[in-house]
């Protein structure tokens, strides 16, 4: 006699397994927590990890913090404070609207998080483990929120094996940090690799978050971009044609302060640049282009 044979995921499995997609290297919950960070309203926030993310991901913020619930609800998948309708798609103002991330995390690593809003007297500490809150209690701490995320994809050891060596994913890892501190020149921040300081950035602006980033030399190489029109406006720096590299390197392009990679965009600006470059040679650019919310669909 037959016997069914489709089942129900546990909970446990299908979390995990949804986890990677979201999550697939220590760099991917590095944006995740550095967006969270940004949405909270923070204007200090420190990265800090070891072994290139592998045993530990740190984010320390003075954002807004969360009460006891919303810091136990936020692990929960599809929680989010960010849209509550589908059409909320379409104004969306914050990095992070999906509601996946920090239950994915949570799925795939043992997190450590406090959070403390200013009118709370104490703060929210919460201990889980592949998505089991093993604790959570009271405890005095400073306005906004720590997260800590260690040893990441500790219970998927296949996943685990797939990432690449500590250089690499710290190259990830620092890419990460370029694209989210870039176009937040106002907020102040710092990583830390192995309790070594990597960067170090004050709030100011543009220019100058570039150049902490990518050099002085940047200082002498920029020309700003400043373009309006009805329906966009573009912002932002191009290199000069005579500081162009022989690699593909400082290209960002984002849209309302978030990072995007689109062939199109790129070919133009090389483009335009064609008959001022040496061959094989490429231009720099720091462009973001501002648009109205609802014209864009930032869930493709």
């Amino acid at each position: 006699m037959l016997t069914d044979i489709i089942k129900l995921l546990p909970d446990s499995v299908a979390n995990q397994i949804a986890a990677g997609e979201v999550i697939q290297r220590p760099a991917s919950a590095v944006k995740e927590l550095l967006e969270n960070a940004l949405d909270a309203g923070a204007t200090q926030i420190d990265l800090i990890v070891k072994e290139s993310g592998k045993t530990l991901i740190q984010v320390i913020d003075n954002g807004c913090g969360m009460s006891d619930t919303d810091a136990r609800m936020c692990f929960e998948r599809h929680a989010t404070s960010k849209i509550s309708k589908a059409n909320d798609l379409f104004s969306i103002r914050t990095m992070g609207f999906r509601g996946e991330a920090m239950a994915s995390i949570a799925a795939i690593a043992q997190v450590e998080l406090k959070s403390k809003r200013a009118s709370d007297e104490a703060g929210t500490h919460i201990i889980i483990e592949g998505s089991v809150v093993k604790d959570q209690q009271m405890t005095a701490m400073n306005d906004g929120t720590q997260i800590a995320i260690k040893n990441l994809f500790f219970n998927v050891p296949a996943r685990r094996n797939f990432l690449k060596s500590n250089p690499a994913e710290m190259r990830h890892i620092v890419e990460e940090f370029h694209r989210v501190s870039l176009m937040h020149p106002e907020v102040a921040f710092t990583l830390t690799s192995n309790d070594k300081e990597v960067f170090h950035l004050y709030a100011g602006n543009l220019k100058q978050r570039i150049v902490a980033l990518f050099g002085n030399a940047y200082n002498e190489r920029l020309l700003p971009v400043s373009q309006d029109s009805d329906t966009v406006s573009i912002e932002g720096f191009i290199g000069k044609a005579s500081f162009a590299k022989k690699t593909r390197g400082e290209q960002y392009f984002f849209v309302n302060n978030r990072y995007i990679k689109h062939h199109y965009l790129h070919h133009a600006i090389e483009n335009a640049f064609q008959e001022l470059l040496p061959k094989d040679s490429f231009p720099s650019y720091f462009l973001n282009i501002k648009i109205d919310p609802s014209e864009i669909d930032i869930n493709i």
